[in-house]
C-alpha cells in the first residue's frame, strides 16, 4: 500500500494521474478473484472516471482544489451521496427515497478533490463489531484468506477496500470500534477521532452520543490528513513527538483479560520497542475502566438510541433485518427514560474521574482487539456470535464512551497474523495523538 502523500507527489510530479490511480483501483474492484463484490454495494465507476478526468485537467491548469484532488477513496454505506439511497448495509433501507444532498463529510472529501468509487459494505446499520453481512456477504480478512475470517466491522468494506488496493483510503463511521476494529483485522490504521471535530449531518445514525466519522489508511499520517478534511481543518503532516521520556499508560484491568497468545505476545513486543526508545511504560489499574460495564449494564447508548431511530421502521419491515442485529436494538425496548438518564450521568461522572486519573499520561496504550480474526464459519452459533462480538468490542468502546480519540496501528511482524495497537488521548487531544501515533509508528519496523 502507497500512502496518500505518495501518491499526491506522483500525482504532482506527473508520475500519474488520477485517471490512472482510479482505473487500477475499478480493476481491483472488478477482479473475480478479489473481494470486490463483497467489500462494495454500489460502484460508481462512470462518475469516478468524470470527476478524475476533472481533477487531471484542472492540475494541468495549476487550479486543483488541494494537494490530494484526484485521490480515490471509498465511502461507507451510511453517508448520504445525493441521489441514492442509503441502505446502511440492509436490505430494509434499499428502496429508501435518495439522499436530497451529501453528508458534510462527503461534501468535504469532494470539495478537497477526492473521488469516491462506491459504497462499501458493512455490517447492517452498523451495529455489531464483527464486519459480517448475511445480505451483501461478508468480505473475507486479507490473512488467511482462504480460511474465510472476518474482517471486523462495522466498517469491513472500507477496511477491505484499503488493505486490498481497491481505494487508497476511506471513510468510516465509529461509535464502539467500528474504524479500529477492521484496521487491526485488516492490517491498516483505523481513526476515531473526538466525536464532537467531524460533523454527522447526513450520516446514517446508531448512537448519536457516541458516533464518530474516522478514516482508514495505510498510515497514521493518512488518517491525520483525512482527518483534518473532514474536520474542516488544513491538513497538516503530523509532527513526530519525542519518544524519549513520553509516558504512555498501560491499563491492567479488563483490557488485557482474555488475549489470545498472538495479540499478547505482539503487545509486550511493542511496548518493549517502544521501552527501549525511552517511552515510559507505566502499568496502573483505573478503576473507571471498570465502571463502564455496569454503566451500560441494561443497554447504554447504542440500543437505546439506536431503538428510538428503528422502532417505525422496525414496525413496518422488521423481517427484513438481519435476525442477530434486530436482537440487539430491540433491546433498548425495554430500557426507560430513568435507564437512560442514569447513563447519561454516569458517563460525565466516569469521564471526569477518568480525566483526572490519565491527566499525567500522553497517552494510554493498549492492544486494539483481544483475539485474531476468527473464521467466518465460527460465528454462526448465535451464541458464539453474541460472545466473540462483544469480545472485540471490548477495548475500543471505552474510547467511545470516554469521549476520547484513539488511533489502531498494526504491531505485528512480517508474516504474523495482524494485530492492532490502540493509542488513546483525551478529548480534543487529537493533535497531540496523531504526533505520538506517528513516531510510534515510525519505530514499527522493530516490532
Amino acid at each position: 500500500m502507497r500512502t496518500i502523500e505518495q501518491h499526491a507527489q506522483a500525482l504532482a510530479d506527473g508520475r500519474t494521474t488520477s485517471r490512472a490511480l482510479v482505473e487500477q483501483c475499478l480493476a481491483r474492484i472488478a477482479d473475480p478473484n478479489g473481494e470486490g463484490a463483497r467489500a462494495f454495494i454500489k460502484v460508481h465507476a462512470d462518475q469516478a472516471r468524470a470527476m478524475a478526468d476533472a481533477m487531471d485537467a484542472l492540475r494541468r491548469a495549476g487550479r486543483e482544489p488541494s494537494r490530494h484532488a484526484g485521490i480515490p477513496i471509498s465511502l461507507k454505506d451510511l453517508f448520504d451521496i445525493a441521489g441514492e439511497p442509503t441502505p446502511a448495509g440492509s436490505r430494509a433501507l434499499a428502496d429508501a427515497p435518495p439522499a436530497a444532498s451529501h453528508a458534510t463529510v462527503v461534501q468535504r472529501m469532494l470539495a478537497a478533490g477526492f473521488v469516491p468509487l462506491g459504497r462499501t459494505n458493512m455490517t447492517e446499520f452498523a451495529f455489531s463489531g464483527l464486519g459480517i453481512n448475511p445480505h451483501y456477504g461478508t468480505p473475507r480478512a486479507p490473512w488467511d484468506r482462504a480460511a474465510g475470517r472476518i474482517p471486523g466491522g462495522s466498517s469491513s468494506g472500507t477496511a477491505i477496500s484499503v488493505s486490498d488496493g481497491m481505494a487508497v483510503a476511506g471513510l468510516g463511521t465509529d461509535t464502539g470500534g467500528s474504524c479500529r476494529i477492521p484496521a487491526a483485522f485488516c492490517g491498516i490504521v483505523g481513526y476515531k477521532p473526538t466525536a464532537r471535530r467531524v460533523p454527522i449531518t447526513g450520516v446514517l445514525p446508531l448512537a448519536p452520543s457516541l458516533d464518530s466519522i474516522g478514516p482508514l489508511a495505510p498510515s497514521v499520517g493518512c488518517c491525520a490528513a483525512i482527518d483534518a478534511v473532514l474536520a474542516g481543518e488544513t491538513p497538516s503532516p503530523p509532527v513526530p513527538a519525542e519518544l524519549s521520556g513520553l509516558r504512555l499508560a498501560v491499563p491492567e484491568n479488563v483490557v488485557l483479560d482474555g488475549l489470545d497468545a498472538t495479540v499478547g505476545a505482539a503487545f509486550e513486543r511493542a511496548l518493549s520497542v517502544l521501552s527501549r526508545a525511552g517511552a515510559r511504560i507505566v502499568r496502573r489499574r483505573f478503576a473507571e475502566i471498570d465502571a463502564i460495564g455496569p454503566a451500560n449494564a441494561k443497554g447504554g447508548f447504542a440500543a437505546s438510541e439506536a431503538y428510538a431511530w428503528h422502532r417505525p421502521l422496525l414496525a413496518q419491515k422488521g423481517s427484513l433485518y438481519d435476525p442477530r442485529i434486530r436482537m440487539r436494538i430491540e433491546r433498548g425496548e425495554r430500557m426507560s427514560a430513568v435507564d437512560y438518564i442514569d447513563v447519561v450521568n454516569a458517563r460525565r461522572q466516569i469521564i471526569a474521574n477518568f480525566d483526572a486519573s490519565t491527566c499525567e499520561f500522553d497517552a494510554l496504550i493498549m492492544p486494539t482487539v483481544p483475539i485474531v480474526p476468527p473464521r467466518i464459519a465460527e460465528l454462526d452459533d448465535e451464541r458464539e456470535y453474541n460472545r466473540i462480538n462483544m469480545h472485540i468490542l471490548r477495548n475500543t468502546a471505552i474510547g467511545n464512551f470516554l469521549d476520547r480519540c484513539s488511533i489502531s496501528l498494526s504491531c505485528h511482524g512480517g508474516g504474523e497474523p495482524p494485530v492492532g495497537l490502540m493509542l488513546m488521548r483525551e478529548t480534543m487531544g487529537d493533535a497531540r495523538l496523531f504526533s505520538i501515533a506517528v513516531a510510534v509508528e515510525g519505530v514499527a519496523g522493530s516490532l
